[in-house]
């Protein structure tokens, strides 16, 4: 991207994750490959596989639980098993509202957040691949069991419509695309013509008044990097086309532009029930890589775009044009037909123009939202919940992994020093940068009996050998060895 075509640049600054982007198999080998005695290695890799082993049988009842309590609310197949088990309504209530708390535990120790209102604005505030203003129905959506959730659990920083549709999201990316773009830059130019006599006529600054006075200054979206911005903060750079020098020359010139995604999404949401049947299921979808300011695509019940309020300008301001234009050239003495033919052929032209345009943008839509659903989600239901599950074990055996091996090489830590070297350790050793959730792997290996403090609070680790000793063999080491005794 050629910085000389770029009027301005916008970052937009996002808080740092706690997800460790390293797989296990490559955490656990690098660092046995950095102890220096083969016997400790050996040690090393068996207490892993027992960490690990502990940690998945802690959370297999409460997955269980889960799994159990979502049978019931499965879009699918959940009404007919509610239907089998005869529960009384209020008795159904309790138990979607426990599923809602197991799985939004869940969502927290997988290192889901929930979209702010905030997030929710930077998202809106630009346009990506997706040209159209797109809504959700909300007469299709329930608006009573997560008002219901989140009168029990409050929160702050909740988006207005949290008592209709979740959003969580993970993580962040970039998405890059090449293309000519010369229906978008043709809209560009015009849509600055129209602000430039907008400005003439110096009505921009009644609508600019009109709205500042809905609108609040966004805090996380500048145009330049603060200087004093959290330094634990990620930048990332927006590149749009509405910050583009345009000109003839460059409007036939392929363009990259580049959006920031969210690498995992999650929406959670129930369809509003009919006169006839009460509604039970509780829809749970996930997505990957959504720019984030297309994410209207991942949006429930989405109502079909129309034509946008600057197309209604369009047609608007171009029949006014045209009619003065028509009516100017019939009050001469001598009509001269031909101008009156091409003041209304232009006239139809542009009309023919914006609605094309308009049905360009629609069919990109359509083609977008397929692929939104075939390449861009994941899973949904129980596949969602089985993947966080096992996300929540990995996350948090790692966690547990990178402390014990700090204070094992590197000796005895207060919390926060703890927190700085694995940090540390990520970045030198595997090139990623993360927010450490050292609070929660101290606790595990506490639980463990691997780790203990002394008498001004650092924390330190007992040796490899009685590590393993302290956690004993694991049911998994019994059955395998069990296999080998079988197949010997």
């Amino acid at each position: 991207m050629d910085k000389n075509t770029t009027k301005k640049k916008e970052v937009i600054r996002l808080e740092r994750e706690s997800v460790i982007p390293i797989l296990k198999p490559k955490l656990v080998m690098t660092l046995a490959n950095l102890i220096e005695h083969t016997s400790d290695r050996a040690e090393f890799l068996k207490l892993c596989k027992r960490i690990e082993y502990t940690i998945r049988a802690w959370y297999l009842l409460q997955f269980e639980d889960l799994m159990q309590l979502y049978s019931l609310f499965d879009p699918v197949s959940g009404a007919q098993k509610l239907q089998q088990q005869n529960l009384s309504p209020e008795e159904i209530d309790v138990l979607e509202q426990n599923f809602l708390t197991y799985l939004f535990q869940v969502m927290d120790k997988s290192n889901f957040k929930i979209a702010t209102e905030e997030e929710i604005e930077v998202a809106h505030s630009g346009q990506y691949l997706l040209n159209l203003p797109i809504s959700v129905d909300e007469s299709k959506l329930d608006k009573e069991v997560l008002k219901k959730y989140f009168a029990a659990h409050p929160r702050e920083d909740l988006p207005d419509f949290v008592d209709k549709y979740v959003i969580f999201r993970r993580g962040i990316g970039i998405d890059r695309t090449t293309d000519y773009f010369i229906m978008e830059k043709v809209d560009m130019l015009i849509a600055r013509f129209w602000a430039y006599i907008l400005r003439l006529t110096r009505v921009e600054k009644l609508l600019r008044r009109r709205s500042s006075m809905r609108c609040k200054k966004d805090p996380k979206k500048n145009d330049e990097i603060n200087s004093e911005a959290d330094q634990n903060d990620l930048c990332v750079e927006r590149i749009r086309l509405e910050n583009m020098e345009l000109s003839v020359r460059n409007l036939l010139s392929s363009t990259t532009i580049q959006e920031p995604t969210f690498d995992r999404i999650i929406v959670v949401y129930r369809r509003a029930s009919s006169k006839l049947k009460k509604e039970r299921g509780i829809y749970v979808k996930h997505f990957k890589n959504i720019p984030m300011a297309d994410m209207e695509i991942v949006l429930p019940e989405k109502k079909n775009p129309g034509l946008t309020p600057m197309d209604w300008v369009k047609f608007l301001g171009s029949a006014i044009v045209g009619l003065v234009a028509l009516v100017s050239s019939l009050e001469m003495p001598k009509a001269d037909l031909w101008v009156i033919f091409a003041v209304l052929s232009a006239v139809i032209g542009y009309f023919a123009k914006t609605y094309f345009t308009f049905q360009a943008n629609l069919a990109a839509y359509q083609n977008l939202i397929t692929q939104s659903m075939y390449d861009k989600q994941l899973d949904s239901g129980k596949g969602t919940l089985l993947h966080l599950c096992d996300d929540v074990i990995q996350q948090e055996v790692k966690e547990v992994i990178i402390s014990f091996f700090i204070l094992m090489e590197q000796g005895k830590a207060t919390m926060q020093d703890l927190d700085l070297r694995c940090e540390e350790l990520i970045q030198e050793e595997f090139g990623e940068s993360c927010n450490f959730d050292v609070d929660d792997a101290v606790l595990k290996l506490e639980k463990l009996g691997i780790v203990a403090r002394d008498t001004i609070g650092r924390y330190y680790c007992v040796g490899l050998k009685r590590a393993n000793e302290i956690i004993g063999t694991t049911t998994e080491e019994l059955v395998l060895k069990a296999k080998q005794g079988v197949s010997a």
